[in-house]
Formats: structure tokens, C-alpha cells, sequence
């Protein structure tokens, strides 16, 4: 029975996937740039190899060991943070991630689900009606500036901690003096040079 749970888990993903891009009216065409394109995701945590495929109409997932476009190895950690390009070459000296084949393959299924828009409102119209999925959209919108918010003052109160209370960072007017007597500084010293040319020579 613990055999099947990956396959049951892969048939109930695939399905919530299917569902999802059919809400996304771009992503057919997207789709089918991808088709015939395989990439393969290897977690530490588990034992199993989970192969994402993509056909002209949908997406598959599988569990196999075959030859893919492209394979990745990673933790959950180290497969979070690859969502920042930036990343990439940070993890692969690590070694926190181990890429096998085109890595533009991984790009393009990347650059697939980032670009992917469900228009939630129209599916869940159908459920609740258009008026009560508008007010949700806009409750969920306020949410997110409020929560939007609330991380930007947090951002600001701990840049202010760190430059004011605990003082680990110079603040601009430091930066600014620091700067200003360095310059001083360099002025002295060429004028002392000047100066001692004459002896030198």
C-alpha cells in the first residue's frame, strides 16, 4: 500500500495541475513550446524520482528512472532557494544541488510556471456567485497589501535596530563623515609627500 502512495500523490498533483493551466488561457501556447521535454527532481527526503513531462495539451507526472532532458538532485531547502537565479551557482559549488543534462530545460519549465495566471475568480464564481467571489477578491487583495505592509515596516524597524540601537551598521551621515575624512586624510598625505620630495632626491 506505501508503494502506491507516490502514484496516488502524482495522479492527484497532475490532475490539480491540469486544472489550474486550463484556468490560464496563455498557457496552452506556452505548453506546447514545452512538449516532448522532460526534467526529473530527486529530493534527499525521499526515496523516489519524480519526472515532470510535458505534452502539447498538459502536463504528466511520473516516478521512473529513464533518461530525462534534464535532472535535478537537491534537498527541500537547497530546491526552494533555485527559484532565485541568483542562487544557481551559490548551490552548485556546495554542492546543494547536482544538475545532469540541459539545464535550459529546467529554465523553460521555470519561466512555464512563473509565467502561469489562473484566473481563480471565474472557477470560483461558479461556486459561490459573482458577487460574494468579488468581495472575497477584494478582501484577499486588502490582505495582501496589509500583509505587503506590515513586512515593509518590519524591513524598516530592523534596519533602523541594526543601525541606531545596536549601531552594526553605519547610517548615511556616518558613511558621509567617514568618507569626508578619508578624503582628508589622502589630502595630508600627498601634501607630506610633496613635501618630502625634495629630501628624497
Amino acid at each position: 500500500m506505501l508503494q502506491l502512495a507516490p502514484q496516488l500523490l502524482c495522479g492527484l498533483a497532475e490532475k490539480a495541475l491540469a486544472e489550474i493551466i486550463a484556468m490560464d488561457p496563455a498557457a496552452a501556447a506556452r505548453l506546447q513550446r514545452l512538449a516532448g521535454r522532460q526534467l526529473a527532481f530527486q529530493l534527499s527526503e525521499f526515496d523516489w524520482r519524480l519526472v515532470l513531462t510535458a505534452t502539447p495539451n498538459s502536463l504528466l507526472l511520473n516516478l521512473h528512472d529513464e533518461a530525462v532532458d534534464c535532472a535535478i538532485r537537491a534537498d527541500l531547502t537547497s530546491l526552494k532557494q533555485l527559484r532565485d537565479p541568483n542562487q544557481l551557482t551559490h548551490l552548485l559549488k556546495k554542492d546543494a544541488v547536482q544538475i545532469d543534462g540541459d539545464i535550459q530545460v529546467a529554465q523553460q519549465f521555470s519561466s512555464f510556471f512563473q509565467q502561469l495566471q489562473p484566473d481563480w475568480q471565474v472557477r470560483t464564481a461558479q461556486y459561490l456567485g459573482d458577487g460574494l467571489t468579488h468581495k472575497l477578491n477584494r478582501l484577499l487583495q486588502q490582505l495582501t497589501t496589509f500583509i505587503q505592509q506590515k513586512q515593509q515596516a518590519l524591513q524598516q524597524m530592523s534596519l533602523e535596530l541594526a543601525q541606531d540601537e545596536l549601531q552594526l551598521t553605519p547610517n548615511r551621515l556616518e558613511v558621509e563623515q567617514f568618507s569626508a575624512e578619508v578624503s582628508q586624510l589622502h589630502a595630508r598625505l600627498e601634501r607630506l609627500q610633496h613635501q618630502l620630495k625634495p629630501w628624497q632626491e
